[in-house]
């Protein structure tokens, strides 16, 4: 692959090319990527990115493995926040890539595949270089003529000068990565290479060929072919960064000035901040606000979410606010709402929302105390979608609510707050949930959160279950009794109300589909939101074994419509009643 990328935006010249070849092998495991954006504010707040990744073919999935880890490394670096560095961008990011890699291996340890590569990648912003690197692919500095290696081969060598990685992604759920940061001058040349290049090539020949005239991906597909004809017998990948000019600013005033950001004053219709008018006030707590603003340039209406004065100056609640911005940047569903790229200058730390039409599911369970089955049972799927795209990316949403969930005229629902999610990469201590001076949140949080305990994506499958059963019954499956609970002896004088006891029509297997949803011993409870809805839809034999007397419904689906063909008869019923009165 050739590449070449420029921009001469904010000073900052970057002239970039990859190139990468299968060698002699009968598969390319190598991956290349090379980023500078287009626009001038993520140039700025982001930089350019060189990347090298090479798949570890012992391991069966190395290909894949490399690729992801390239691409998710770029998408998911260019959405995260302003205000966080490079560094700890970046190694969020290829820890949260290494979780997930990791796990596919365990996934697939019976086929013994392994999703293991080795990466190197610079990022280049204002006039410093950011070095992040794991395994045997390298980093070199080519400056006046000299050439410098800046990273070290985490390899061992053991009997008969066998040489074996002692670092990979995806080889352990915790992954050490090496970072470095140094400042650039003009004219120099970075290169990332893999070791199907730098093995067969001494420093003289990287030199002269570094050095020779033109663009960044000539000189990157030169160095692959050298490497070829000098026996390579791997596969062989180079991404070239040739910096011609650099930014006047320097990077640490600017980093400092972007994390000292202040909270915006308390917000008036008819204002404006940032080139953002203020329409109204949404929603005001103790810990935040929701504005509805208007974009003077583009005319869209969002949503402005501002922190709360009440904690200005405080570290951790200023980062967990970051947090939810971030989250909502690299995590896209048609069930969550989304987090608006901003394409200017920030002078006051807030973030944009999308406007989500419609009223919270709190209110719709309330105007709809029997709804169409059907319908209620496309809502939890729904909310289970949005669930299952914040499970694959590692984070857990610890606080579902229905007053957390927008719900349209077309009943299509929108998960709406991240802001108690924990994220597996971010976070080497689980920090339970608090709930403030908010009332009924504890009907829906799993106990085991407010003991403290990590109960992970489980968690959010109890509040689903609630929230399931909620839409059915107009009730909740431990009364109001689970509000006043604050230890374990507490909860475990709980005990399960049947959903059949408040809607008689709930067939029996569907009722301990939710009993098990909602169960507070996790062994007991369901493993996944998917075996969750499969019961609900369809009978699950284990929950009829014990009662003879049921008769298993062969279509699900004709019980579904004849369910909800009663409903709308008993619901006709009681308006002939009414109106008779």
């Amino acid at each position: 692959m050739e590449k070449t990328m420029e921009n001469t935006s904010h000073n900052l010249e970057v002239n970039c090319g990859a190139a990468t070849d299968k060698g002699v092998k009968p598969l390319n495991e190598d991956a290349v990527g090379l980023c500078v954006p287009d626009n001038d504010h993520q140039l700025k707040h982001k930089g350019v990115c060189l990347l090298v990744a090479d798949g570890v073919s012992t391991a069966e999935a190395g290909q894949e493995a490399s690729e992801s880890t390239v691409n998710n490394f770029i998408e998911d670096y260019y959405n995260t926040p302003d205000t966080w560095s490079v560094g700890y961008s970046a190694e969020n990011i290829v820890s949260a890539i290494n979780l997930r890699l990791f796990r596919k291996s365990l996934k697939y340890k019976v086929e013994g595949k392994g999703f293991l590569c080795t990466l190197c990648a610079v990022v280049i912003k204002s006039r410093t270089a950011h070095v992040f690197h794991v395994g045997d692919s390298r980093v070199y500095l080519l400056r006046n003529g000299e050439l410098k290696q800046l990273t070290e081969d985490h390899s061992v060598t053991l009997r008969k000068g066998e040489e074996f990685l002692s670092r990979a992604v995806g080889m352990d759920s915790q992954l050490h990565l090496e970072y470095n940061q140094f400042p650039l001058e003009e004219n120099d040349i970075l290169l990332c290479s893999s070791d199907g290049l730098h093995s067969f090539m001494d420093d003289n020949e990287l030199v002269s060929l570094l050095s020779q005239p033109g663009g960044a991906s000539t000189r990157a597909a030169n160095l692959v072919k050298k490497a070829l004809e000098n026996g390579s017998d791997d596969n062989i990948s180079a991404t070239v960064g040739v910096i011609n000019t650099l930014d006047e600013e320097n990077i640490d005033d600017y980093n400092a000035r972007l994390t000292r950001l202040p909270f915006p004053p308390a917000l008036e219709p008819g204002m404006k901040l940032d080139g953002f008018e203020v329409l109204g006030e949404i929603y005001a707590s103790s810990r935040s606000q929701l504005y509805k603003v208007r974009d003077s340039e583009s005319g869209e209406v969002m949503v402005m979410k501002t922190p709360s004065l009440n904690y200005d100056g405080d570290n951790h609640y200023i980062d967990r606010f970051i947090q939810e911005e971030w989250v909502g940047k690299r995590i896209s569903s048609p069930y969550l709402v989304e987090v608006k790229q901003i394409q200017r200058e920030k002078k006051f730390l807030y973030y944009l929302l999308e406007l989500v039409e419609g009223v919270t599911l709190e209110k719709w369970i309330a105007d709809h105390p029997q709804p169409d089955p059907a319908i209620a049972i496309n809502i939890v799927e729904q909310i289970a979608l949005g669930l299952s795209a914040l499970h694959r990316n590692d984070t857990v949403h610890q606080d579902l609510r229905p007053a957390n969930i927008m719900i349209n005229g077309d009943n299509q629902i929108k998960i709406v707050d991240f802001g108690s999610v924990y994220v597996a990469s971010l976070a080497e201590v689980f920090t339970p949930i608090r709930h403030e001076g908010v009332l009924g949140t504890a009907s829906y949080a799993d106990p085991n959160y407010l003991l403290g305990k990590n109960s992970a994506t489980q968690g959010d499958l109890y509040a689903l279950a609630t929230i399931t059963y909620e839409l059915f019954t107009s009730q909740l499956p431990y009364g109001e009794g689970v509000e006043e609970c604050r230890t374990a002896v507490d909860y475990d004088r709980l005990r399960y109300h049947s959903a059949t006891q408040y809607n008689h029509i709930i067939p029996v297997w569907f009722d301990r589909a939710l009993e098990k949803g909602v169960k507070l011993d996790l062994e007991a409870r369901y493993l996944s939101i998917a075996d969750f809805i499969r019961d609900l839809k369809n009978p699950n034999a284990d929950f009829l074994r014990d009662d003879p007397k049921i008769e298993m419904t062969k279509s699900p689906l004709l019980f579904w419509q004849a369910m909800s063909a009663f409903w709308i008869l008993m619901l006709l019923l009681m308006v002939v009643l009414f109106s008779a009165d």
